[in-house]
């Protein structure tokens, strides 16, 4: 699913050269660095790094990875990433699994004023709270955030900053596929919305990486309009891969208000979005 030797090429094409000093002219018809230059500023032979961009290099050392980074301008995702890529061959990672435990589905029933949801690695929704389900309109059980954004609603228009999420999907989906190479459902997963999808597929070989964390995500649902939230990870300590998702609203703010006017609209209708948990297939 992802490999060394195509990342360090989306990597290389990026950089400008005269960030690290090599000047450059008009006819210059590379964009990025040659790999000669960044055998030379890595302190390789242009053929080991030639090797490493074909396949045909395996384990670098770490001193060669150290190098490569700095000279790529890798972030602290895209250097880990790098790690893992480098490491493939020598050791794969299983895929984590199981069921989410009782205990975490009593923490998640008890996020009442926000929507909260437990996600695994491959953005499957495996539990959410009731105004999970009211946000999203659906049932939880068989919610997958990524094709719920490629297939379902790259039209509708759910996410606010729809660009800009899908920005955000593809490069954890980047890093999923480093760390679980050999997972066949997130193959599968990875493989239906390249199918599916154009912009998937040209930010897909982007090769972009970004790992999950805090920030503003901005919806406009159907019912009670725009609520700007602020979406905060939780990473579960206890290897599965899974992740506590809380979407909150600031305090006096117009979010929680229309928050608060989804879960009563909610309430009135009969609740067609009760706390649901789905179940995990291992």
């Amino acid at each position: 699913m992802d490999d060394l030797a195509g990342f360090l090429r989306t990597r290389r094409s990026r950089v400008d050269p005269a960030a690290v000093g090599i000047p450059t002219d008009r006819h210059r018809r590379v964009e990025g660095l040659r790999r000669e230059e960044v055998a030379h500023l890595s302190g390789v032979s242009v053929d080991y790094y030639v090797r490493l961009e074909q396949g045909r290099a395996t384990q670098p050392s770490e001193q060669v990875l150290d190098a490569l980074a700095r000279v790529l301008g890798l972030d602290e995702t895209e250097r880990g990433h790098l790690y893992r890529l480098a490491r493939q061959r020598r050791r794969r990672a299983k895929a984590p699994g199981g069921r989410v435990r009782p205990e975490l589905l009593r923490v998640l029933d008890l996020v009442t004023d926000a929507p909260a949801l437990i996600m695994d690695h491959r953005l499957d929704v495996l539990a959410g709270n009731r105004l999970a389900g009211l946000l999203y309109g659906r049932p939880i059980p068989g919610l997958n955030t990524a094709r719920h954004l490629f297939l379902e609603e790259a039209e509708r228009g759910l996410y606010a900053d729809w660009e800009n999420c899908t920005l955000d999907v593809v490069g954890h989906l980047r890093l999923a596929a480093g760390k679980y190479p050999e997972d066949p459902r997130l193959a599968s997963l990875i493989g239906e919305l390249a199918m599916s999808s154009e912009r998937f597929r040209r930010l897909w070989a982007r090769a972009d990486v970004r790992a999950r964390a805090h920030g503003r995500k901005a919806y406009r649902h159907p019912l009670v309009g725009l609520l700007e939230l602020h979406q905060e990870n939780f990473a579960l300590p206890d290897r599965s891969g899974m992740e506590l998702v809380v979407l909150s609203a600031a305090s006096g703010s117009p979010a929680e208000d229309r928050l608060s006017l989804l879960a009563a609209l909610g309430a009135d209708s009969g609740d067609a979005y009760p706390a649901v948990h789905a179940q995990v297939r291992e």
